[in-house]
């Protein structure tokens, strides 16, 4: 995949006093790394060294950054087509509303006072659609002065709605140019894509009508105004409109360019957490963290700070690939049993437990898992609700992971720009990706959790399916080969492939021919999983890949 400029977009600051904090960092915070990464969800920190989502992308992609004592002053003065567009901006929308920049008023003591208040409650200067006309103006200049006809664009927290505002609404005012012909891909780190709600009802009240530092925003109904074309910020969706401020339109933006991390850590978060509620990321809550239709990661982190979502290698590894990789992969599960539409046909409540599973997904050689839904971290797959979803079609697939895979041929121009060693000559330039599934019936009686018959944190069925994936032969897609870890002997690590502890006539490749677009294949759920009744003897996994490249073309075509 090409690189294309990077655009970083910042959260929210807060009052004044904040404001004048942040843009204090050249980099608004992305150079930022972390060095504490926990064990587990309740385990105790260890050391680990993560250089920062900035850094890291000068070091694997070969990124620039150029700054030259005014990143936004160098880009205007250069000659269009001059600058690499390889390169990294950062854009510092909150530079126009800080107080630092500017001479300071001779104030008496109590004017002092006053205006020292006045910074800690409001933020001056601050307007989220002023902010979303100056990035598109930002990202303008940047395709004029790189020559890339796109840019890649990664925000967090409230930078994602900056990003949206442009997209949904400048972008159709005047004469400007849409979003799908300026940015190429929109990453982001627990954006509020739903806004931001509270337990406690009279909080979401008092959000809505009062908005503190502008934190009005937030407010899910108001979305609609900055999010609308021909409304202003007030505006409300009227009675009985179907507005979903966590939908973006296909015409605007597709939602298979979109990416978006989901924190469900909210211990190690603020104050916030404790009106927020655990399932967040501290601040945003789970369900409100993610475009509709979007890809996602679930990944056991908070909103910011030492354990927070932007400065974490699970972030990162999302990043890269969700960036820069040739193929798109997605995991769902398919022919399960149907779910009664009419409720007088659904068994009775003892007969119909609820069923969840926990989920994980790694990749051999990564120090992380790439996306996780446990119950643990209060967001394990429910799998009554997802097949409740699909009642007029039992075989609709219930989704699991997306994932992206690098392209071997990307890797090692890389490692040639640098002059390092060919990265593919390990395991035959083949990746391993491991999903693991735990799936657990709940019983409940009256309303409650039963515990009569029940095993803690023991499962009804748990298994790994191992996948082995590289390019295939004829350099045209790739091929695979996949096994459950329960039916293979021995130390799985010490199969490469994967199939080699699988029968003779078990071990050919899975080949998928990306040439024309998207190839899939169906792996069948062990035995074992299939005696559940909530999966049935149907059950499999489908594995469906994506040339983004090819997809890419056909599209600009």
């Amino acid at each position: 995949m090409d690189r294309l400029p990077v655009v970083y977009v910042r959260g929210y600051a807060g009052a004044t006093s904040g404001i004048d904090s942040q843009v204090d960092d050249p980099f608004y915070g992305f150079n930022l790394g972390a060095t504490h990464v926990r064990v587990g969800g309740d385990g105790d920190p260890m050391f680990y060294q993560f250089e920062g989502p900035m850094l890291r992308l000068m070091t694997d992609e070969n990124y620039r950054l150029i700054v030259r004592g005014d990143q936004q002053q160098y880009l205007n003065d250069a000659k269009d087509g001059t600058i690499p567009p390889e390169s990294l901006w950062v854009y510092r929308f909150y530079d126009q509303a800080a107080t630092t920049f500017v001479p300071q008023p001779h104030e008496g003591m109590v004017e002092r006072f006053f205006s020292g208040i006045r910074k800690h409650i409001t933020a001056d200067g601050f307007d989220i659609e002023t902010a979303a006309a100056g990035l598109y103006d930002l990202i303008m200049t940047i395709r004029a002065k790189t020559g890339a006809d796109k840019v890649l664009v990664v925000a967090h927290s409230m930078g994602g709605l900056v990003v949206r505002c442009m997209m949904q609404k400048i972008c159709f005012e005047g004469n400007r140019v849409p979003a799908k012909s300026i940015v190429d891909k929109f990453f982001t780190y627990g954006t509020p894509h739903g806004g931001i709600s509270f337990d406690i009802g009279a909080l979401d009240w008092a959000q809505q009508a009062f908005g503190p530092a502008g934190a009005d925003i937030f407010a899910p109904e108001k979305m609609f105004g900055y999010l609308t074309p021909g409304k202003k910020f007030g505006d409300l969706p009227g009675r009985g409109d179907r507005w979903d401020p966590q939908f973006v339109d296909e015409k605007v933006f597709s939602a298979a360019n979109i990416f978006c991390i989901i924190g469900t850590d909210p211990k190690d978060y603020g104050l916030s957490r404790v009106v927020v509620g655990p399932k967040s990321d501290g601040l945003v809550r789970i369900e409100h963290a993610y475009v509709r239709g979007a890809h996602r990661a679930y990944v056991y982190k908070s909103h910011s700070g030492s354990y927070g979502e932007v400065n974490s290698e699970e972030g990162y590894q999302n990043l890269r690939r969700f960036m820069f990789a040739r193929w798109a992969v997605s995991v769902t599960l398919g022919g399960l049993p149907a779910y009664p539409k009419d409720m007088a046909q659904r068994p009775p409540e003892d007969q119909w437990p609820i069923w969840q599973a926990d989920m994980s997904l790694a990749i051999r050689g990564v120090s992380v898992v790439i996306s996780e839904q446990q119950a643990a971290h209060w967001c394990p797959i429910q799998i009554n609700e997802e097949l409740s979803r699909h009642v007029d079609s039992p075989d609709d697939p219930l989704p699991l992971a997306s994932t992206f895979l690098l392209d071997p041929a990307h890797l090692l121009e890389l490692a040639r720009e640098r002059g390092d060693a060919d990265p593919n000559q390990r395991h035959g330039g083949r990746l391993r990706y491991v999903l693991s599934l735990s799936v657990f019936k709940v019983v409940e009686r009256g309303g409650f959790f039963s515990f009569g018959e029940h095993l803690e944190q023991v499962p009804d069925w748990a298994d790994s399916l191992i996948v082995d994936v590289g390019p295939n032969e004829a350099g045209t897609g790739l091929q695979a080969w996949a096994a459950w870890n329960s039916q293979v002997a021995g130390p799985n690590d010490e199969l490469d492939p994967i199939t080699e502890g699988l029968p003779a006539d078990q071990r050919d490749p899975i080949t998928f021919d990306t040439t024309e677009g998207m190839r899939s294949c169906d792996i069948d759920l062990p035995t074992v999983a299939k005696g559940l009744p909530i999966l049935g003897p149907r059950a499999h996994i489908t594995i469906q890949v994506t040339d983004r490249a090819s997809t890419a073309a056909a599209v600009s075509g």
